[in-house]
């Protein structure tokens, strides 16, 4: 259920203005509607101008869920008092800021209004008759900034709650046809709500116009996340949601390999995941976290990380359930000193964020280990790339006659369908015979020099170009 932030100051005021202008919106000339998505039906609604400077930013909007953080105190006294100057001002902030960086300003934002700027409104926003934005806080802080001194927005029934708020605004938000989408984080809180709410993953993926393994990808993508949060707590430092904004492909890739190493082996699926994650806080790209197996600590990084980044236990102590007088064996040892150094980097990347380049002892201490940890896994890497070429180089000639055998499945299949329909051009394709001959030929006196002590499958190949030369 949404949060009731209650009616702002000027609700009554709004209210009156909206009901006279949709009564001289109906007295004649050409009537604009715009259609919403009304608790599960289609519905049209009327549209209307209203002045910019008496709307209210909504309070709820997922579109700067995550950024709110940015600034933990103002986003307290949002929480209380929404519709302060000061709360509506950070809002309004937000709704121009970059998604991964609050600070700076968003290149999108001044794209959309440069087109308002040129082409003035082409789609109206959706207000409550308290005048509270439902659809368009973005445009309305972008004509804001412009000067421009009214807004075209369609108008909401006088029933309208904070859950048909919450649920037209996504519904709204997720038409294909929208020019700015939310945030990566925001999106993945947005399907959160909605499964938090009691939604099917299906009906979910559905709306998001997703596939159901997506939004369960996402859905556990989150929870990582949020496990981030707490382990990365130290004192008044904490990592933030929005934090995590740009590395959406990398976490999506580590759920990939995740999933397909614990069918086969939990421990090792655990492993991979705290050492990627740890890749991922420290920086790296996608293509050195995808080195990251699960011998990569042992391999590469023990050699390269200082006596003070390692720790864990040693063997793994059976772990006791509360009130059910039993034990669990705990996580293997290796997956231990996985999740310490983890937490390590995590607390780092906090406190430093925390300081903000303060030269203080807790600062400076967070940076060097910060910075030895990174060292340490850059290190570990470029042997670790090295071999990962290595085994590349091994598999491609093998994945390049896998791959040509299932072309020539394939070619089995298009030759029954064109007799089918008797399309076959026989001359071309006695042409590409001749050319896999040749080619078959050259691949047998190229096998004969590299393999010394060929199988069944390599000797096959040599007297089938024996018999055909001889």
């Amino acid at each position: 259920m949404s949060k009731d932030f209650g009616r702002p100051p000027l609700a009554q005021e709004n209210q009156t203005l909206v009901e006279q202008r949709l009564k001289e919106a109906a007295g004649g000339g050409i009537r604009e509607t715009l259609t919403v998505e009304w608790r599960t039906k289609p519905m049209y609604v009327e549209v209307i101008d209203m002045p910019v400077d008496s709307l209210y930013y909504n309070p709820s909007t997922h579109r700067i869920r995550a950024q709110r953080s940015h600034e933990p105190e103002r986003d307290l006294h949002l929480d209380e008092d929404p519709w302060s100057p000061d709360s509506q001002a950070y809002l309004h902030h937000l709704l121009q800021a970059l998604p991964a960086d609050p600070s700076k300003r968003d290149p999108e934002f001044e794209n959309l209004a440069e087109s308002l700027r040129e082409y003035r409104q082409n789609e109206p926003g959706l207000i409550t008759r308290d005048g509270i934005l439902v659809n368009g806080n973005t445009r309305r802080a972008a004509l804001k900034e412009l000067g421009v001194a009214n807004i075209r927005v369609g108008v909401l029934p006088e029933s309208c709650t904070w859950d048909d708020i919450s649920a037209v605004e996504l519904s709204l938000q997720l038409r294909p046809d929208q020019r700015r989408d939310y945030s990566y984080i925001n999106r993945l809180l947005a399907i959160e709500e909605q499964h938090l709410l009691g939604r099917t993953l299906a009906d979910i993926a559905r709306d998001f116009r997703i596939r159901t393994a997506t939004c369960d990808q996402d859905l556990w993508i989150l929870s990582c996340l949020h496990d981030l949060i707490e382990r990365s707590k130290d004192g008044d430092a904490q990592l933030r949601l929005l934090d995590f904004e740009q590395h959406q492909e990398k976490l999506r890739e580590l759920h990939r390999r995740y999933v397909k190493e614990a069918a086969v082996n939990r421990d090792n699926a655990e492993l991979i995941k705290e050492t990627r994650l740890a890749a991922i806080v420290l920086g790296f790209s996608k293509t050195d976290v995808r080195l990251i197996e699960s011998d990569f600590r042992a391999r590469y990084l023990d050699q390269k990380l200082p006596e003070t980044l390692k720790s864990g236990a040693s063997t793994a102590a059976a772990v006791a359930i509360p009130g059910l007088n039993r034990t669990v064996k705990a996580a293997a040892p290796k997956v231990t000193q996985a999740k310490t150094l983890t937490d390590t980097v995590l607390k780092a990347k906090a406190v430093e964020a925390a300081e903000d380049g303060k030269l203080t002892e807790r600062g400076t201490a967070a940076a060097k280990a910060f910075s030895a940890a990174q060292k340490a896994v850059e290190d570990a890497l470029e042997p670790a790339g090295k071999d990962a070429r290595v085994r590349k180089r091994k598999q491609a000639a093998p994945d390049r006659i896998t791959d040509a055998c299932q072309d020539i499945e394939q070619c089995i299949t298009d030759l029954a369908l064109a007799k089918a329909s008797n399309s076959l051009d026989e001359e071309a394709f006695d042409e590409a015979m001749l050319v896999l001959r040749q080619t078959l030929a050259k691949l047998a006196v190229a096998t004969q020099r590299s393999i010394k002590a060929p199988g069944d499958g390599v000797s096959w190949l040599m007297d089938a170009v024996r018999q055909e030369s001889a």
